[in-house]
């Protein structure tokens, strides 16, 4: 059994930086590529950032390009999203997620999820 617990999150003005950290437990997290997801009040869930197994690929959807970066320590167990100059927009509960083989941004693709972060910008 695969668990993952998310931390970071919290409440953070216009323009400001949060890291949030991903820490899992239960089979070896250096075999699961992983992503990070958001789900905003009344919107479907999202995907943000995804990072292999390796941590030597990555992809980011659009909204958050230049912004955010994702990144893994395999020695901790540990997947990071850094947020930088946040906007109102990013507000919404963060997930991590993990799964085997390669990055993909469908949420059902990922077998294993987080319990959710809130992240939430203030204008």
């Amino acid at each position: 059994q695969v668990q993952l617990v998310e931390s970071g999150g919290g409440l953070v003005q216009t323009g400001g930086s949060l890291r949030l950290s991903c820490a899992v437990s239960g089979r070896t997290f250096s075999s699961y590529s992983m992503g990070w997801f958001r789900q905003a009040p009344g919107k479907e869930r999202e995907f943000v950032a995804g990072i292999s197994w390796s941590g030597q690929s990555t992809y980011n959807a659009d909204s958050v390009k230049g912004r955010f970066t994702i990144s893994r320590d395999n020695a901790k167990n540990t997947m990071y999203l850094q947020m930088n100059s946040l906007q109102p927009e990013d507000t919404a509960v963060y997930y991590c997620a993990g799964k085997l083989l390669g990055i993909a941004d469908a949420t059902t693709r990922y077998a294993y999820w987080g319990q959710g972060t809130q992240v939430t910008v203030s204008s």
